[in-house]
This record gives C-alpha cells, sequence and structure tokens, in this order.
C-alpha cells in the first residue's frame, strides 16, 4: 500500500490543490468500487488506475483526464454506473469514462471478429472528438503491456499483435516517440519470439562497446564546444528501441546489428533554434559529415510535429556517428508528442483546449472517411493501415499550400487530395519544376505541380497499382466502373 501512496503522491504534485481534492476523491472512489479485485499478477486492481492515472500526470495532461484515468475501469467492471459517476464528478470527466468504457472493446483478434473494424471506428470517432479519450486508452494499454507476463500464453500474443498493429502507430501518429517505441519493445518478444532472442543474443556485446565509444565522442564534442563559448544545456547518448532496429535491419536486408550506424547516437539539447544551427556548423567543422545524410526536421517537421536536426559525421576514430541536435520545447514534443501540445500557458488555461487541431487533422478526416466505407470493413480496416499508420510525407502545391499523404504516394494521390476534379483532369504532374511520370514516388518537401487537361483525362486501370490512398483508389474505381 506505501508504493500505492507514493504514486498518488506523485500524482498529486502536478495539480492545484482545488484539483487535488478532486484526484483525491476519484482514488477513493475507485478504490471502493475497485475493491475485492485482482489483476491477473495478484496485484490490487486499483494499482492499475493508478499507474494508468501516474502516465498522464507524468505528460501533464489536466485534472479531469487525470480523474477519468482513475475511473477508467469502474463502469464495466464494477456495479457504479455512468450516471454514478456523473453525478459525483461532472459531465466532463463522465464523457471521458464513457468513451474509453467504448475503446475498451476494441480488440485485434483478428480481422473476422464481429464488431472489430466498427469498434475502431467508435476509436476514431471518439478521437476526432477528444483526443484525451485515447490518449488515457494508450496509457491503459502501455500499462497492460508492462505487466502482461502474468496472462496465458495466447492473450499475451493477440494483445501483443494489436499493440503492434493498432497502438503502437497510433501513439507513432500522435508523436508520442517514448510511448511508441515501448509499446513496441513490450510487444515484440510475443509477436516475433525468434527474432527477438536473436537480436538480444547480438546486441549486448555491441551495446556495451558502443556506449564506451559513445562517452569518449561525447567527450571530445564537449571540448570543442568550451572553446567556443556555445551554450549546451545537455549532451547524452540514445539508444535505439529494439523493434526499430528489427526493423531497420529489415529495411536494409541485414542481419548484423553492426551495419546500423544509429544503434546510439548522440543527442544535443540547446536553448533555441539559432543554437542548432550553430551547434550543428561546430560539429561539422570538428568532424567531417556524410553526404546527404543532413536532415533537417527543424524548418520540414515530420508529419506527426516532430522537430530535430540530424546529422551523420565520421567521429572519433574516423567512426560513423549520428547527432541529434534540438531545443528542450522539440524534446519534450518528441516524447509527449501532442500532449505536449496541451502544456498549460502561464495563465494555467490548456493552450488550445482539447479539440483536433490542424496538425491533426487525419483523425477527421478518418472519422469523414469511415462513413463512406460503411459496408465494406475490410476496406475500412486496409484504409487504417495504408493511410494513416505508415509513414506520413509533407509536399507543397506552388502556393505553398501543404498536402500530407503516405509516403509512396504518386502525383495522382497529390491531384485527388487536392480535388477530384483536379484527379480526373490530372494528364502529367511536375515534382520541383521536372516533368515525371505520374507514377512516380513523391518525396517529403516536393513541390508538386499537376498539368491539367481542360476536359476529363481517359482514366487508366495502371493508376490503380500505383496510388497510394483509398481516396484516390476510390474516385478511380468509381470512375472505371461508369
Amino acid at each position: 500500500m506505501t508504493d500505492l501512496n507514493s504514486k498518488l503522491e506523485s500524482i498529486l504534485s502536478y495539480y492545484s490543490p482545488e484539483e487535488q481534492e478532486r484526484i483525491q476523491k476519484a482514488f477513493e472512489f475507485a478504490k471502493t468500487a475497485h475493491d475485492g479485485q485482482d489483476r491477473a499478477n495478484g496485484d490490487p486492481y486499483i494499482t492499475h488506475a493508478v499507474a494508468v492515472a501516474e502516465l498522464l500526470a507524468k505528460i501533464k495532461l489536466d485534472a479531469p483526464t487525470i480523474i477519468a484515468a482513475l475511473l477508467h475501469d469502474v463502469p464495466e467492471d464494477t456495479e457504479f454506473t455512468l450516471q454514478d459517476i456523473e453525478k459525483k464528478f461532472g459531465q466532463e470527466v463522465a464523457y471521458l469514462v464513457s468513451g474509453v468504457t467504448k475503446l475498451t472493446r476494441v480488440r485485434l483478434r483478428g480481422s473476422n471478429e464481429p464488431g472489430y473494424v466498427e469498434n475502431l471506428r467508435k476509436m476514431f470517432i471518439a478521437a476526432a472528438q477528444d483526443l484525451r479519450v485515447v490518449l488515457i486508452k494508450l496509457a491503459d494499454r502501455l500499462h497492460n503491456m508492462r505487466t502482461i507476463s502474468a496472462l496465458p500464453e495466447d492473450k499475451q500474443k493477440s494483445i501483443s499483435r494489436e499493440t503492434l498493429e493498432i497502438f503502437a502507430p497510433l501513439a507513432n501518429r500522435l508523436g508520442m516517440g517514448e510511448i511508441k517505441g515501448e509499446l513496441e519493445d513490450l510487444a515484440f518478444p510475443y509477436v516475433y519470439p525468434n527474432e527477438y532472442q536473436n537480436l538480444v543474443a547480438q546486441i549486448t556485446s555491441a551495446y556495451e562497446e558502443r556506449l564506451q565509444y559513445i562517452e569518449t565522442a561525447i567527450a571530445e564534442i564537449r571540448k570543442a564546444f568550451d572553446k567556443k563559448n556555445l551554450a549546451i544545456l545537455d549532451i547524452h547518448g540514445r539508444a535505439k528501441h529494439l523493434y526499430s532496429l528489427y526493423n531497420k535491419l529489415l529495411r536494409y536486408s541485414t542481419q548484423n546489428v553492426e551495419d546500423i550506424t544509429d544503434l546510439i547516437a548522440v543527442r544535443i539539447l540547446v536553448p533555441t533554434t539559432t543554437d542548432c544551427y550553430a551547434v550543428m556548423g561546430s560539429v561539422h567543422e570538428q568532424f567531417k559529415p556524410l553526404p546527404g545524410k543532413i536532415k533537417d526536421y527543424i524548418s520540414l517537421p515530420k508529419p506527426n510535429g516532430y522537430q530535430s536536426l540530424h546529422t551523420t559525421v565520421f567521429g572519433p576514430q574516423a567512426r560513423v556517428l549520428e547527432i541529434q541536435i534540438r531545443t528542450p520545447e522539440m524534446h519534450q514534443y518528441a516524447e509527449r508528442g501532442i500532449a505536449a501540445h496541451w502544456a498549460y500557458t502561464e495563465s494555467g488555461k490548456p493552450r488550445d483546449g482539447f479539440t483536433v487541431s490542424k496538425k491533426f487533422l487525419w483523425i477527421k478526416q478518418l472519422r469523414d472517411l469511415q462513413g463512406s466505407l460503411a459496408a465494406d470493413p475490410k476496406e475500412f480496416l486496409k484504409v487504417l493501415k495504408l493511410d494513416f499508420f505508415q509513414d506520413r510525407i509533407f509536399c507543397f502545391t506552388p502556393q505553398g499550400d501543404v498536402i500530407d499523404l503516405p509516403a509512396g504516394a504518386t502525383p495522382v494521390d497529390f491531384a485527388f487530395a487536392l480535388h477530384s476534379d483536379l484527379g480526373f483532369r490530372c494528364q502529367g504532374a511536375k515534382i520541383n519544376g521536372r516533368i515525371v511520370k505520374l507514377s512516380e514516388k513523391l518525396n517529403n518537401g516536393d513541390v508538386v505541380e499537376i498539368l491539367l487537361n481542360k476536359n476529363p483525362v481517359k482514366i487508366s486501370r495502371d493508376w490503380l497499382l500505383t496510388v497510394k490512398t483509398s481516396k484516390a483508389r476510390e474516385h478511380i474505381r468509381k470512375a472505371l466502373r461508369s
């Protein structure tokens, strides 16, 4: 019980006295409601509710979210109802708990399970209305994965698979890099046990040697910075997540961990954006950069909002070394994603409330799209995996408007994303001023100009083989049928 009380104290420390009183009241209510209930590992059930609330408090979500986290399993698993929660804690908390209750039915036990896709739809409809619901569910899943060893083997595997296919990609799309990485690493040994064991066997000695090298590199970098009086807040090593490393090995068609240059990278935190560029310049004076390995995610952020400068250099002993440079604000966003976007201002109020910002319009787009796919659950699941859970790229119109597309998208996808009429009149395209085939794959930062015919062009069946977005595919199929 001492551990439970210390966790509660940790949660309360983030909030005002009035909020602390409400959170304490919710804890007592949840403790009473779950009295006599134990988890699979033998712990009292209330420990799970407190752990979920603590995860969300650490990323500084508001008090109603913490209260809803403490109560999130009450209507589903106890004799108390949503009406009881609304009477005691108000409409906002009841709404959040109701949303989480709906999402508890989301399962990837196999896409043939009745109601599976419908539950995924509910998940995204809820997200489009209030993303706090999804953040509670992600924290719920993270704690469940941390304690998954107590479950039977078949449940371990199925829960881990849905974590890899649905929840980790969702965390990634919300910019929550640390949660995404931990969810993947926790699921990895259950979904791919042999591959996990092989990687761990390789990695142990490689990591130890690499850590020693990183300490040497950091010491040399610090010396150079001290001479120039550069403002540095922190320099540390960052180890690559295991599942991320496994995927990189697959991409590079190699089994040798030594082939991966960013197994452990150096991360440098500096006060301002200007300092980021100054530090990169200093690093390049000290160590020769590898051509084509400089990535500026500050001027052109990743689609999930991630910002940082990345460079790969020939470090000490002429060994390849990746370095990341960012401000504390960028670092907070990389760790906490959309939760950092909701950090409190000096006035004590959330910056934008909890509606979907422009950065996360993809959720609203999916909510709108699911209506048109209501008759075909398999198609919806395909869209979910293809359109919204794979890597994204940002491309620009000649006027500077940003178009968010899945990696591998073509000018045809770009045209249909702008307007269906442009797709039907698309006869050619220019990428960065160069005329290209309509099947050409777009890259992050490309400026795309669609060359139009005055009249609708003859739609080619070949377009279906190259387009990546469901919107383009749907329009092309309709045109071919008609």
